[in-house]
C-alpha cells in the first residue's frame, strides 16, 4: 500500500488528486473468486476399474511347479542351484518354461551386490520369451 503525499513546497492548500488505483478491493474480490472456485471444484477420482472373481475361489488341484533362479554377486546365474553356463542356455530353459500350457512360477532372487544390469538382463530375457509368472524374491535384503 503506498500513500501519496504532496510536496511541502508551494503556497497551494489544495491537495492534489491521487491518480492510483486502489488495489487491496480488487486482490479481496479476486481471493474470494479463486476460493469458491477451488471449493466447486469436484474431486478427482483417479481409480482403477477391476473385474474381481466373485465368491470363493476353488482351491488348488496341485501345489505350483517353482523354478529359481539366483544371480550371484559376481553375475552367476544359477537354475535351480545349477549354474548356467551362457545366456543362450538361460534363454532356452526360459523358451521350454514359456512353452508350457501351466508355467511354472519363477523366483528370481538377486544378490545384494550383483550389478543391476544382470538381473535387468534375465528380467528382459523372460519377458521377450514370454514367461508370465516371474517374481522377485528375497526383496528384503535391500532395505
Amino acid at each position: 500500500m503506498s500513500m501519496n503525499v504532496g510536496s511541502s513546497s508551494g503556497g497551494n492548500a489544495d491537495p492534489e488528486p491521487m491518480m492510483e488505483m486502489n488495489m487491496t478491493p480488487l486482490i479481496d474480490v479476486m481471493l474470494v473468486l479463486i476460493i469458491m472456485l477451488i471449493i466447486t471444484i469436484p474431486k478427482q477420482m483417479h481409480s482403477v476399474n477391476l473385474n474381481m472373481p466373485v465368491g470363493n475361489p476353488p482351491p488348488p488341484t496341485t501345489p505350483p511347479e517353482v523354478v529359481t533362479i539366483d544371480v550371484d554377486f559376481d553375475g552367476t546365474i544359477l537354475w535351480n542351484n545349477t549354474p548356467v553356463p551362457d545366456r543362450a542356455t538361460l534363454e532356452a530353459k526360459l523358451g521350454n518354461v514359456a512353452a508350457q500350457a501351466e508355467q511354472p512360477e519363477v523366483h528370481l532372487r538377486p544378490n545384494k551386490l550383483v550389478e543391476y544390469k544382470v538381473v535387468a538382463g534375465v528380467m528382459a530375457s523372460a519377458q521377450r520369451l514370454g514367461v508370465t509368472k516371474i517374481g522377485m524374491v528375497g526383496n528384503e535384503q535391500f532395505q
